[in-house]
């Protein structure tokens, strides 16, 4: 059931807009222009999976038995499992990091992406119920999320290039690697230019799926209702595949850029 659609133009605008709080005022708005405002529905859904991710794998590590296991601790272990064989094939040096923050990443992302599967009148009707003008459901489909958590894997890089190599093997790898010391300006350049392009094209590709998976489950939404549940199925079933890869994308890219911020070209 739609929410007020209105024309079809407002009813996508109405669910494409964010919860927002002005920091200016700390009041709640909605679709504000200015930079000083939070997407208070963005943050809410994902801490709240997160926290989900982290209570459930808690409860689940606490109750591992060595006999047979149950169907849950069978499916944390293979995706355990999983997530550790990718790092140890992409990364090739003993570190403490990063098995759990791939784990974290693909579980975190997934869960996010999942959130475009919903219904997508559910939430903001729901929300309606408590008097919020707007709730957009997806976390990832908000481009400040996809962005903050590509910042938060850019300073990662940073810091695992000093790591790997030191101050002097990462300032000899800035100025002289690939066209030699003489043409240094060029080459600090290119570096730059090189890790500037990760946390944008990381960002970008999940945010870009997720955002048209979302604006295609409104645009079906608007169709007539006889015709919303084959439509909306068929996009669904071929939606779980996306939301399963971007995430495994971006745990993967993240592995990688760490493993070639950390070993020498």
């Amino acid at each position: 059931m739609m929410i007020n659609p209105g024309t079809p133009a407002e009813y996508v605008q109405h669910h494409l807009g964010f919860l927002q709080l002005n920091l200016h005022t700390m009041q709640l708005t909605s679709n504000s222009k200015l930079f000083w405002v939070l997407n208070v529905d963005t943050m809410f859904m994902a801490i709240s999976l997160g926290a989900l991710f982290l209570g459930v794998f808690y409860t689940i590590a606490r109750r591992t038995t060595l006999g047979v296991p149950g169907k849950f601790q069978c499916l944390v272990e293979m995706i355990v499992e999983f997530v550790d064989k990718a790092v140890t094939e992409s990364f090739h040096a003993p570190s403490r990091l990063i098995s759990p923050l791939a784990m974290t990443v693909f579980i975190w992302v997934l869960l996010m992406n999942c959130m475009d599967l919903i219904p997508v009148d559910l939430l903001p009707k729901i929300a309606s119920l408590t008097g919020l003008p707007h709730f957009r459901a997806v976390p990832t489909a908000d481009l400040n999320t996809t962005l903050g958590m590509s910042l938060t894997v850019f300073f990662l890089i940073l810091i695992y290039n000093f790591k790997g190599k030191g101050v002097a093997g990462f300032g000899k790898e800035l100025f002289t690697k690939p066209f030699g010391g003489k043409l240094f300006p060029l080459n600090v350049a290119f570096r730059a230019l090189e890790d500037g392009v990760k946390p944008v094209s990381l960002s970008l590709r999940l945010y870009g799926n997720l955002f048209a998976g979302e604006l295609i489950f409104i645009l079906i939404a608007l169709l007539p209702y006889w015709i919303q549940w084959p439509f909306g199925s068929i996009w669904a079933i071929f939606h779980v595949l996306i939301i399963v890869i971007q995430a495994f994308i971006f745990m993967m890219l993240t592995i990688v850029y760490l493993s070639m911020a950390y070993h020498e070209h």
